[in-house]
């Protein structure tokens, strides 16, 4: 059964002191696939200024802004309305042997390696492959995204941006980007390519037409099992229609939804709210 989501974004920072100038980039675009289809995007700043668009290395649509006046505050807001579709199966179309070949590790290689957020770590490559024992790539990784989900407490505030997975495994606990980076980290340890995903999700499955609720923005994994299916590890479901995807790369550090410096000012702090409403 498909959706149509409204997602508003607004984030942004405030300063004590002017901030000369600033440059950033937003990660705020959803993108158009075979699971969801935008119907209208757009992104505005206060101050207004001008911004340019362009598709980076990884497929996300970045918008670019930069401003050379004194400012306190930097807001953007983007808003977009989406179509999705329902949840779609695990895709079965490659074996274990598949998977060591040279083709499959060469086009993927780089969702195959480390990165600054999933280093390697014995203990959950271990696990990963006891877990594969009798099963193929697909549901082996359904097994470690449920296997995930069910070792880590959900508890906002005891990981940052900057926490890696083994932070996060060391803790048992962080949120849906910790969930997310410790599934990568066991997925790749044992071949399965795999990717990070950012986006949103509405939180309630019955949700009434117009209903809004607040949110925040969500992180799952997308999976190369002979083609790319998404699974939610916090939650320990499917990707389906109250999931909107905007971009993947290989941990958050590709995707991080705004980003940017500035010359000036002091004391930035970062606002983020987001609401979703179901429309159709």
């Amino acid at each position: 059964m498909s959706w149509q989501v409204r997602v508003t974004h607004k984030t942004g920072y405030h300063y004590a002191t002017p901030a000369t100038q600033s440059y950033n980039e937003a990660r705020l675009t959803p993108r158009s696939d075979r699971r969801q289809n935008v119907l209208a995007s757009r992104i505005e700043t206060t101050p207004a200024t001008r911004a340019y668009r362009y598709t980076d290395y990884w497929g996300a649509v970045v918008t670019a802004f930069d401003l050379h006046a004194p400012h306190t505050e930097f807001i953007v807001v983007a808003t977009s309305v989406v179509e999705t579709a329902d949840e779609a199966s695990p895709v079965r179309e490659v074996s274990w042997r598949d998977l060591r070949g040279d083709d499959v590790i060469d086009s993927y290689t780089e969702y195959l390696g480390t990165t600054p957020y999933t280093p390697r770590d014995r203990e959950l490559a271990s696990v990963a492959r006891d877990l594969r024992k009798g099963l193929d790539p697909a549901e082996t990784a359904l097994a470690i995204s449920e296997w995930v989900h069910e070792q880590l407490k959900y508890q906002p505030g005891t990981t940052g941006v900057h926490s890696t997975a083994t932070d996060a495994w060391q803790a048992r606990e962080g949120v849906c980007q910790d969930y997310a980076h410790v599934t990568l980290v066991m997925l790749r340890a044992i071949g399965i390519p795999a990717r990070y995903v950012s986006g949103y999700l509405h939180t309630r499955p019955e949700a009434r037409l117009g209903e809004t609720v607040a949110g925040e923005s969500h992180a799952w994994v997308d999976v190369w099992t002979g083609g790319w299916w998404a699974h939610d590890p916090t939650n320990a479901i499917p990707v389906g229609p109250r999931h909107v995807w905007v971009a993947t790369g290989r941990d958050y550090a590709d995707v991080a939804p705004l980003k940017g410096i500035f010359t000036g000012g002091s004391e930035s702090g970062l606002d983020v709210s987001v609401q979703l409403t179901r429309l159709a």
